[in-house]
């Protein structure tokens, strides 16, 4: 259709047919009879839900056929239905959770992922899925961080941007499916880590840090942006006018939809700004919520609001045409199946293609953080490896976003293990729980199975085990329940269990290497006291395993870089490494600086720091040199180092770029990542690594709110993470 054709379908549609396509609804709420269930709680009837615009959680390309049909049939302007989901990191072939992606600094990887869970989500009848989640997160103990591609703004909102190509590319091509932007704005700051909590951002902050993510995103054409759960300036994102209207739409120039996250215009009730359904609905209309997600706000109370003239009928349809417009973009007026195909699905899902991708990215994601004495690689038929650890054998490896996955369809560290190393150096054990038997958290019961382990048994076979092997290798971390939505955490170590099977196995054997499965920053304290190796997994995918076996072996190295840091401690969080420098600035002198800004008890600084990541191999850094020390205003300074491998194996190094402002009219951080390389060397291989420094990179929210750059001296740091000191100096010329 063009824009003339739906302004008319707009001017035929009764106020009640268009208030039904602002409302989204689960389709297991559609089972053509009495309206029970959660429905019915809602009270919603059946008109309700013939009327309603979007379903969600339904998948498979014949049931949405189905339902496509017979809604199209019983619509009177036989409007399609839209069909949206969580497809988070994959649909059926599942990749590395987002924060491990963002650790493999590179776009085109994360990219790929995405056009890859679109392919598979198109053909089983999929339209939109509810990611990227560009959250800026500084909080290990929110759970979902996982979701998030870390620390960063300018990581974060690279990722975003390449999520968005992967998912859309040209939405009227087929694989392709619309990317919604969540959460808008600031969801990734809440409250002691605690999700849903309320986040306090100032209005510079918010700007300089948690806003320019978004903003990728929507620069890459994302098709719909979703509201946060949380107030900000004590208002809840749904009914904030100011900043759905003035700075999402006015600001950012987004056009497409806005919906809202599930039951959150309903939430303004508890949240204390409505007094009820119908004002949640004025609230929400107002601010500009064009979809009301799973809530009976919209679908009973916007007609009577419009009758009353409490709601000029003007808002509905405007919500109305831009969600005909999204369903156009699609081509779902001329093709209301659109990809979905029985033969397309049974094809691509889990396809070797996707499956090889999927270990592709999981490799790249792994990051080494320790290695001593060349733990290692192992070398394969030369030493007897005990594999010890309830991960070992685990297929619960996609994290708790993977909602349209099949466990079984994951391939383990011991079946990797098995088929790759054919010879009898290696044996298995469980060793332990994955929790402690109290650690099941109120609200999880039903969702987490009941371990069935001869705790005393495992541990005493793992420890004979660990006694004749001249390595061990203990999987150890986190439930995969444990982090994601409402799953924050007070606490960051191991379960008790797992930390009495290393304590166990460190007394009989040394020669320890800890492969770390989470969905985010730990407490590794005692880990890493214990470990002679650390190799944070994450939650790997579908091809985890494989993946875990070759970089193992040496097959591959890695080359993850942390996209947000370990902490210390948990009593440092919230955490991140561009933070300002205070008036009495700390730099490890305790007595030069007794009253600088620290702990009296432990490390000001994080355990691991945002970019670090060791390989197999070993890299020296050039100091950096500059083609000129003055930048003007519409020029560039190029800014050089050489890159050498000085170790015995190929590897990939990620080089990084930071800048620090020395002065300017407020306070700004101790530095900021502005670009990043990588370079794969073979053994004595060097390279020039090069990065181009313009005016535009140095703009900040200036003491106006002015958004410029500000004359002065700058310095500039090029190495392997972000506290490296190889630096230089530039001035900017006013």
């Amino acid at each position: 259709m063009n824009q003339q054709q739906l302004k008319e379908l707009l001017a035929q549609m009764s106020l009640e047919e268009k208030i039904g396509q602002l409302v989204q609804l689960p389709g297991y709420f559609q089972n053509g009879g009495t309206i029970t269930g959660p429905a019915g709680d809602l009270g919603l009837t059946q008109e309700d839900l013939r009327l309603a615009g979007s379903y969600l959680s339904v998948i498979g390309a014949e049931k949405t056929r189905a339902l496509q049909e017979e809604y199209m049939a019983a619509h009177p302007h036989h409007i399609p239905l839209i069909f949206m989901d969580d497809i988070i990191n994959g649909y059926r072939t599942v990749f590395p959770v987002p924060l491990a992606q963002g650790c493999t600094f590179n776009p085109d990887l994360v990219q790929q992922g995405a056009s890859v869970a679109a392919k598979e989500a198109a053909a089983s009848g999929v339209h939109v899925t509810f990611s990227p989640m560009a959250d800026l997160v500084r909080d290990a103990r929110w759970g979902r961080v996982m979701e998030s591609t870390g620390e960063d703004a300018y990581l974060n909102g690279l990722m975003a941007a390449a999520m968005v190509r992967g998912y859309q590319g040209d939405l009227k091509k087929k694989g392709t499916i619309a990317g919604c932007l969540k959460h808008f704005a600031g969801y990734g700051a809440p409250e002691g880590g605690r999700d849903y909590a309320n986040v306090e951002l100032s209005l510079r902050t918010l700007k300089e840090d948690y806003l320019p993510a978004y903003k990728a995103a929507i620069d890459a054409g994302v098709a719909m942006v979703m509201t946060s759960f949380n107030t900000l300036d004590r208002v809840p994102s749904t009914a904030n006018k100011w900043l759905m209207r003035d700075i999402l739409r006015d600001e950012m120039g987004f056009d497409g939809a806005l919906i809202s996250d599930w039951g959150a215009v309903g939430e303004l009730v508890p949240h204390g700004v409505a007094a009820d359904f119908a004002q949640a609905a004025q609230l929400a209309i107002e601010a500009g919520v064009d979809m009301d997600m799973v809530s009976p706000s919209y679908a009973k109370h916007l007609k009577t609001l419009v009758e009353e003239g409490k709601v000029d009928e003007k808002l509905i349809d405007e919500s109305c045409m831009r969600m005909l417009e999204l369903k156009n973009k699609l081509g779902l007026f001329e093709n209301p199946f659109r990809d979905a195909a029985k033969e397309e699905e049974d094809a691509l899902l889990l396809c070797e293609e996707h499956r090889k991708a999927a270990q592709d990215c999981a490799e790249k994601s792994f990051v080494l953080l320790k290695n001593e004495e060349n733990m290692l690689p192992l070398r394969s038929g030369q030493e007897k490896v005990a594999f010890i650890g309830p991960f070992v054998n685990n297929k619960f490896l996609c994290g708790s976003w993977a909602i349209f996955s099949d466990d079984q369809d994951t391939v383990t560290l011991k079946d990797a293990l098995e088929k790759q190393e054919s010879d009898s150096c290696i044996s298995f054990a469980a060793g332990s729980r994955v929790m402690d038997r109290d650690g099941v958290v109120q609200g999880f019961q039903k969702q987490i199975p009941e371990e069935t382990l001869d705790e005393e048994f495992a541990l005493s076979q793992a420890i004979e085990m660990a006694r004749g092997a001249d390595k061990v290798v203990l999987a150890l971390g986190e439930h995969r329940e444990f982090s994601g939505e409402a799953s924050s955490r007070g606490s960051l170590t191991l379960p008790r269990c797992q930390q009495r099977l290393l304590d166990e196995v460190a007394k009989v054997n040394q020669n320890i290497t800890v492969v770390l499965f989470c969905g985010r920053p730990m407490d590794l304290r005692d880990v890493q006291n214990k470990a002679k190796a650390i190799l944070v997994a994450w939650f790997p995918g579908t091809e985890g395993g494989p993946a875990l076996a070759r970089t193992l072996y040496g097959h591959c190295a890695p080359q993850g870089k942390l996209s947000m840091a370990f902490p210390w401690s948990v009593s440092q969080l919230p955490l991140h490494y561009n933070q300002l420098s205070t008036g009495r600035p700390f730099h490890g002198d305790y007595k030069a600086a007794r009253f600088g800004s620290k702990y009296q008890d432990m490390p000001r600084f994080p355990l691991y720091p945002f970019g670090f990541g060791l390989s197999y191999t070993t890299f020296s850094c050039s100091p950096v040199t500059l083609n000129k020390a003055v930048l003007k205003k519409g020029d560039a300074i190029t800014a050089a180092v050489t890159v050498k491998n000085t170790g015995h194996c190929t590897g990939t190094e990620t080089v990084q770029l930071y800048i620090r402002d020395v002065v300017g009219s407020v306070a700004r951080p101790v530095r900021e990542l502005k670009g990043f390389r990588q370079v794969t060397l073979r053994p004595g291989e060097e390279k020039e690594v090069c990065f181009e420094i313009t005016e535009d990179m140095l703009r900040f929210w200036d003491i106006h709110m002015n958004y410029v750059s500000e004359p002065g001296e700058f310095h500039l740091f090029i190495g392997s993470d972000s506290t490296t000191e190889n630096k230089a100096a530039f001035t900017l010329e006013a």
